[in-house]
């Protein structure tokens, strides 16, 4: 009796397919742009550190009508001597209102300087009955301590990301797709805090919060691209690492954009919406995390993948040159 052999053939590849790898040079030249954005800004602009992170003083008052924020800004300025941050909101206590001010301060406010503050910003607003709600001292410790163990849990997560795409993708070169996706994901770090500073906003519990939300959403982009390459290898076992990773990218940029489009929209609305209500605290998280989302968005698809495509690029290259 005769057998039949019969060879299974790859499904035909659906869709236009872009090529990706090709782009090395104009993806480093993006990436270079947004490392000097990021460092201009500090350079020029400076870093502009909360009171949580730099220690001060955070007074509220309750105060009725309207109020000009800057003429109150000028006024506490010229008793405390530095610069003051003003924040307003409705008291939820009455149908009045609160303002906070906040500025640094490596001692606190004595009573002596609170007490000035106090009537000096009465005289200078006596329609809107100003009357503080409340006072507080901000130790720099606390602040510090809780930036450490964000940094420390930022390199953990970064390792244990490493090792789970290691072990997940090892049939593909598991570690260095770990290793590159790390690499993207501080592209999108460096796109968020450059526009932050770039913007002017404080480095606050904002700016950490838009950090760990980065994290989360840009590595599941990555790792979707990265299930769509593993599957194209089964698919496609004759395919090289660039055509896989080229077919993975192009089948998964409708996906990406259709996803990104209504995640930063939903965000562009938000920002919109606060500006218009006078609630621009919310800015410094909004704001960072369009700019955040959108760099996540291209480097899911073009930053990890193609760099993992050069480095294992590389290998040949440098066997070659041994021999």
């Amino acid at each position: 009796m005769s057998k039949n052999n019969k060879k299974t053939t790859a499904p035909a590849v659906t869709g236009k397919i872009y090529d990706f790898c090709s782009k090395k040079r104009l993806i480093l030249i993006v990436a270079v742009c947004v490392v000097i954005a990021l460092l201009a800004g500090i350079i020029i602009r400076g870093v502009n550190l909360a009171i949580e992170f730099k220690g001060g003083t955070m007074l509220t008052y309750s105060y009725t009508g309207d109020i000009d924020k800057n003429q109150l800004k000028s006024a506490a300025e010229e008793i405390v001597s530095v610069p003051v941050n003003i924040r307003t909101g409705e008291s939820l206590d009455d149908s009045g209102y609160q303002v906070t001010l906040s500025f640094t301060s490596k001692d606190g406010l004595n009573a002596d300087r609170q007490f000035e503050l106090n009537e000096a910003l009465t005289e200078k607003f006596p329609d809107n009955q100003l009357e503080l709600f409340d006072s507080n001292d901000v130790s720099p410790a606390s602040g510090r301590e809780f930036l450490l163990k964000c940094l420390v849990a930022m390199i953990l997560a970064a390792l244990l990301i490493i090792i789970y795409i290691a072990l997940r993708f090892k049939k593909i070169g598991g570690w260095s797709a770990g290793v590159c996706s790390i690499f993207a994901l501080c592209h999108d770090l460096a796109a968020a805090l450059a526009a932050s500073i770039i913007f002017g906003f404080e480095f606050n519990a904002n700016i950490v919060a838009v950090i760990l939300t980065i994290l989360g959403y840009s590595i599941n982009n990555t790792i979707v691209i990265y299930d769509r390459i593993r599957e194209n290898r089964a698919l496609y076992p004759k395919a090289s690492l660039n055509e896989l990773i080229n077919m993975g990218c192009s089948q998964s940029l409708r996906r990406s954009i259709r996803t990104s489009v209504t995640t930063i929209g939903t965000m562009v609305v938000i920002s919109v919406v606060v500006l218009i209500s006078g609630y621009t605290s919310l800015l410094s998280f909004s704001v960072p995390l369009i700019f955040g989302l959108i760099s996540g968005t291209y480097s899911s698809i073009f930053v990890a993948p193609v760099t993992w495509s050069w480095w294992k690029g590389r290998k040949p290259a440098q066997n070659d040159k041994k021999n």
